[in-house]
């Protein structure tokens, strides 16, 4: 019995493509409409009135999506590639947080630290000739 018999024939093609159905492609997408139309609804019914609470609920739906699409669209998983593709998506996971947050934190502290208060723009103006 040669090696190439003894794998699962289930996970993969010879050439390393998985198998897919038409039902998980179509279970892939009925989640994503799913995830796309009840954040819309929420936004055009005004159900919640706080703004800081959509934000929160609309990027709780897009993480959600997200990992929708990898699953059933990108087909990823820890069996495929020998687990790379998770460890890739981690590292890539982890540089965006790093460089948003850096980001953020600056742009906060320059807004914070150099741009004139209300009471130094009144100072300002007094002091104009």
């Amino acid at each position: 019995m040669s090696q190439h018999d003894t794998h699962d024939h289930d996970d993969h093609l010879e050439d390393g493509i998985p198998h897919v159905s038409a039902r998980e492609y179509l279970t892939g997408f009925m989640l994503s409409v799913v995830l796309t139309a009840i954040p819309f609804g929420l936004v055009m019914c005004k159900v919640i009135p706080s703004s800081g609470l959509v934000a929160i609920v609309l990027l709780a739906f897009a993480a959600v999506q997200v990992v929708v699409h990898m699953i059933y669209f990108l087909h990823m998983n820890t069996r495929s590639e020998g687990g790379w593709n998770v460890l890739a998506l981690i590292f890539t996971v982890v540089l965006v947080v790093i460089v948003l947050t850096g980001s953020l934190w600056v742009m906060h502290h320059m807004n914070a630290n150099m741009m004139p208060g209300a009471h130094d723009m009144q100072e300002m103006l007094k002091n104009a000739p």
